[in-house]
């Protein structure tokens, strides 16, 4: 399948209001962030390339791996940190030296979908604290 940028955003949108859950991933009933990634793919593209494994809170700082941008270079195209828009996949890294921990779907150059621990899914400006700590961005496939 190939999903337009419009199509990505309209899917995301479906996901706002979504609470949060750690390690969920269904619409209206709950999502982490990785979970609301996953739950768009479905509907832009088809069944997820690989079983989720489980993982706990505190995966990345455990692990000590960078698993999301693994995820992402393996089954999305990589995009310029100056040229992401609308429909990518954002990926942000909270502290220097720690893996990166949480991404969210760009609805144009100044805002995104994210689903917020703690809280929801919910649609932000992406805001100088979001933007200095991209540091990866992917395009779904297509």
């Amino acid at each position: 399948m190939n999903p337009s940028r419009d199509v990505i955003v309209a899917a995301a949108r479906r996901w706002i209001g979504t609470p949060y859950a750690h390690q969920a991933s269904l619409a209206g009933v709950g999502c982490d962030c990785l979970g609301l990634v996953r739950g768009v793919w479905r509907e832009v593209i088809g069944p997820e390339p690989e079983p989720m494994r489980p993982y706990t809170p505190d995966w990345a700082e455990a692990g000590g791996n960078e698993s999301l941008i693994e995820l992402g270079e393996r089954y999305f195209t990589p995009v310029a940190l100056d040229d992401w828009g609308a429909g990518d996949v954002l990926v942000f890294r909270f502290r220097d030296g720690a893996p990166a921990k949480h991404v969210g779907i760009a609805t144009g150059d100044d805002r995104m979908i994210h689903a917020h621990d703690g809280a929801r899914v919910v649609e932000v400006p992406i805001v100088s604290f979001w933007r200095r700590r991209i540091v990866r961005a992917f395009s779904f496939p297509g």
